[in-house]
């Protein structure tokens, strides 16, 4: 018996789909739990509201350095060299600012993610993908070997983003994202460090440093001048200009932080390592294979070119790009079996409503599928298990039926053409 082939997607429901997928941006379904502004311009991480405490933290001391510590200064020196410490202190704290929005608001060098898994390359690695599941991603070789300045090093698998990862890199829990030379993710800037901004973070906690030795010097100048002036005693200069006290105490304790992370991270950068590479594989007690000695590893920090994004954050998503869909939807996964043409659809993405006779005529495709289904299986019997022929149902109707809350019904006409089979 001829068996018709089923109707496709009408017109309306392929326009719906299309619509709204070439309306996109990458950064409008982007996979990872980035937080973006000014339009895909800046991308900063999940936490990124702890970026306004550490400004609070940088800039209101600054602010009643200005407004009561100066003043004084202004007064008790010449009128030009008090404006001037006022000035370098404002230029200081601006500067300040100005690295740390660099560091948290760019690509800290995000690896795409790939669309499906990566096929095998040798027969090593098909022999090792033989031993597992077949055809999955849980059958790729969890590791596999690269060559780093002659000394052999193993690089992961990453089943989130379905790529073998490069090396010194790893996969950001709280980002969700694969970090080109990963560093560690910093709560107080809110992104990731990684290859793109970790010459901005380092430039940021160096100069933070300064900005402290600077204030907490020129407050205990405050307090001498005070001391001087009035011939009092230190307790009696404090009650004098409370605020030196306070920025005294604030600065030498916050410069013990930041300070203590400078000198840290310059040992890092002559080393040539990373936060995340000291803590778990503590090359002190083996070689380093990314040490190419202090001058080239200080060279290779400071004073190479910065390579490009590799996103493009603002592009539009194509037809056949939807897999960026935000981790924030819920969507199911698809397999790697499934031809990839079929993985334009999620879940996730949101549709415009879908009116109600177009919905009656999804549900008669299929159920005009599934009563094709139960007259084939009768003859064929079991030497039609598991066969798919032309007919079959594609993964795109799946989708879309399941996005208008069908799936109960598909899966109750699941049961009668099991129970034939």
């Amino acid at each position: 018996m001829n068996i018709a082939a089923p109707p496709q997607l009408s017109d309306s429901n392929c326009r719906i789909i299309e619509n709204n997928t070439a309306s996109k941006r990458v950064y409008q379904v982007w996979k990872g739990s980035n937080r973006f502004f000014l339009g895909g311009r800046l991308i900063f991480g999940p936490d990124v509201r702890s970026l306004f405490f550490t400004v609070g933290l940088i800039v209101i001391p600054v602010i009643l350095f200005v407004v009561f510590v100066s003043p004084q200064l202004v007064d008790e020196f010449n009128s030009q060299i008090g404006y001037l410490i006022l000035s370098i202190a404002v230029i200081f704290a601006a500067c300040v600012i100005f690295l740390l929005l660099l560091t948290s608001g760019k690509d800290p060098g995000i690896i795409p993610r790939n669309a499906h898994p990566p096929e095998l390359e040798d027969e090593a690695d098909a022999s090792n993908a033989s031993a597992g599941n077949h055809g999955g991603p849980s059958s790729l070789p969890p590791t596999k070997d690269v060559v780093v300045n002659n000394i052999i090093i193993k690089v992961k698998y990453c089943h989130t983003c379905m790529l073998y990862r490069p090396p010194r890199c790893s996969h950001c829990s709280i980002c969700n994202n694969c970090v080109e030379r990963f560093d560690h993710h910093c709560p107080w800037v809110g992104q990731c460090i990684g290859k793109r901004n970790y010459r901005f973070f380092f430039m940021f906690v160096f100069s933070t440093s300064l900005l402290c030795v600077y204030v907490f010097i020129f407050c205990w100048v405050n307090l001498k001048k005070i001391i001087d002036v009035h011939e009092c005693n230190l307790w009696r200069a404090f009650l004098k200009s409370p605020i030196s006290g306070f920025l005294i105490i604030y600065t030498f304790i916050a410069v013990w932080f930041v300070g203590g992370l400078t000198a840290f991270h310059l040992y890092l950068i002559c080393t040539n390592q990373t936060t995340y590479e000291n803590f778990r594989y503590r090359y002190d007690k083996k070689t380093n294979p990314h040490n190419l000695g202090c001058a080239q590893n200080v060279h290779e920090i400071f004073f190479s070119r910065i390579p490009s994004s590799k996103n493009n954050f603002r592009a539009k998503v194509k037809d056949n790009s939807a897999i960026f869909t935000s981790s924030r939807s819920i969507g199911s996964t698809l397999s790697p079996d499934m031809p990839k043409k079929s993985a334009d659809l999620e879940m996730g993405v949101k549709r415009q409503t879908v009116a109600e006779e177009e919905l009656d005529d999804i549900q008669s495709q299929i159920d005009s599928i599934r009563g094709s289904d139960r007259c084939a299986s009768q003859p064929l019997h079991s030497s039609s298990r598991g066969h798919k022929g032309s007919w079959e149902i594609t993964p795109d109707i799946e989708a879309l039926a399941a996005e208008l809350g069908m799936e109960h019904g598909l899966a109750d006409r699941e049961k009668p053409s099991a129970d034939i089979l």
